[in-house]
């Protein structure tokens, strides 16, 4: 199967189901016809709604472009990719999909929504720290462990032009 069509499914089936088909069912069962009353926060929720998406497309083209390989944990990039939003934070695709669920919790008014959303972060934090960052070490060695000293984990930041 193409690279490109597995990016697609995977995007489909798992940020989707993450960040659009959970939260739907959570408001659907929580606040069934009023989750459309829209509260204060409101707007600065549907600003960080578009965060997810405006983060995770350019990722993944730099998953496919750059890495050969997908978001997908079980078909990992195969060239390191510390390109693009990766110059700022390891894991931006994480941070995008954080800021989305934080955005709907928002925009809606949902305590559940705001508990799927910190217990997403957790898991991601999970993950990140006892799978995904060891397999990266293993993998790339000491390209990762320079990288990691240079760019933050979860909180982005800018990265100087010197730096590598």
């Amino acid at each position: 199967m193409p690279i490109l069509v597995r990016t697609l499914l995977f995007t489909l089936f798992i940020p989707g189901s993450v960040v659009g088909l959970v939260p739907w069912w959570i408001l659907r069962e929580t606040r069934g016809a009023d989750a459309l009353a829209l509260g204060l926060l409101a707007p600065l929720g549907f600003a960080l709604i578009a965060v997810g998406p405006l983060v995770y497309l350019p990722c993944a083209r730099d998953f496919l472009r750059v890495g050969r390989g997908t978001p997908f944990p079980l078909d990992p990039p195969r060239e390191f990719v510390a390109t693009g939003l990766y110059r700022w934070t390891r894991n931006p695709m994480y941070v995008g999909f954080a800021a989305t669920l934080a955005g709907e919790a928002l925009a809606f008014g949902s305590w559940p929504l705001a508990l799927w959303a910190a217990s997403m972060v957790l898991v991601w934090h999970l993950f990140v720290v006892f799978h995904e960052e060891p397999d990266l070490r293993r993998r790339f060695g000491a390209s990762y462990e320079r990288y990691c000293a240079e760019v933050p984990r979860w909180i982005p930041r800018p990265r100087h032009e010197s730096r590598p």
